[in-house]
């Protein structure tokens, strides 16, 4: 279909996982692709790799998303390479699960500073170049548990919230422009870290879903590929999750 032809996205964390996926599905929807992780080694270099093969540009970039400095000369970056960014997906974010009880204060700091202070430092550093284009789609990685919570991810949970605040404020401040912000909430997606679990852990989680399996991370870079593209010019401010009824 190509309904990406042309377009340059950005997608922070996009080595791996649901950013891998959603990188190869912009790809193959015709759009050039700059994506981040935070250091460059053999997983970044095959991910490019397998974007170069479908026959579109592609550069990874080493970068901390959390760091606002990184951050800006990353974007600076990507500008320069590609000559404009038409699309943000603020993907990057890790998980430091406990009971508040047991949680430490650096494991809560360091999520909400991943989770939370990475979108805000991406999305204030491509506003500027979206701002002169008066044209961008950004949209932010949330999670079925930033909507419901879940015990033993507080930090999660309060990181992924935010981030749905943060969006429907970004909505409101850039709609003006033609810049569109939105939420995506996946749910129990299986990815190398739900991997690791045991099998009984799986199937109990698979159980307590309406569609009665896991997504894969396909199933969240087909609505990133929505948000991201014309078909959704009407829609800002939104969360969509992708949760197989997980949240209904």
């Amino acid at each position: 279909m190509n309904i990406l032809e042309g377009k340059i996205a950005l997608i922070t964390g996009g080595s791996r996982g649901i950013g891998k996926a959603i990188a190869l599905a912009f790809a193959n929807e015709g759009a050039n692709v700059a994506f981040t992780d935070i250091r460059r080694d053999a997983i970044m270099e095959e991910t490019e790799n397998e974007l170069l093969a479908i026959g579109v540009k592609a550069v990874g970039y080493p970068s901390d998303a959390s760091s606002f400095d990184d951050s800006e000369r990353v974007v600076d970056e990507v500008a320069k390479e590609f000559g404009r960014i038409d699309i943000l997906i603020n993907n990057a974010g890790i998980t430091r699960d406990n009971l508040l009880m047991r949680m430490t204060e650096a494991d809560w700091d360091l999520v909400i500073k991943v989770n939370l202070k990475s979108v805000f430092n991406l999305t204030k550093a491509v506003q500027k170049y979206m701002l002169k284009q008066r044209s961008g789609s950004i949209v932010n990685m949330s999670s079925v548990v930033g909507v419901s919570g879940n015990a033993g991810q507080s930090n999660y949970s309060a990181s992924k919230a935010g981030l749905i605040g943060f969006t429907k404020s970004i909505a409101q401040e850039l709609g003006s422009r033609n810049i569109r912000c939105n939420a995506i909430a996946p749910g129990y997606i299986e990815t190398e870290m739900t991997a690791k679990l045991s099998e009984e852990v799986r199937k109990a989680w698979a159980e307590q879903i309406p569609l009665r399996r896991g997504g894969k991370p396909e199933d969240v870079a087909k609505a990133c590929i929505f948000l991201a593209s014309n078909l959704s010019d009407y829609i800002t401010g939104q969360v969509i999750n992708v949760c197989g009824g997980m949240n209904t």
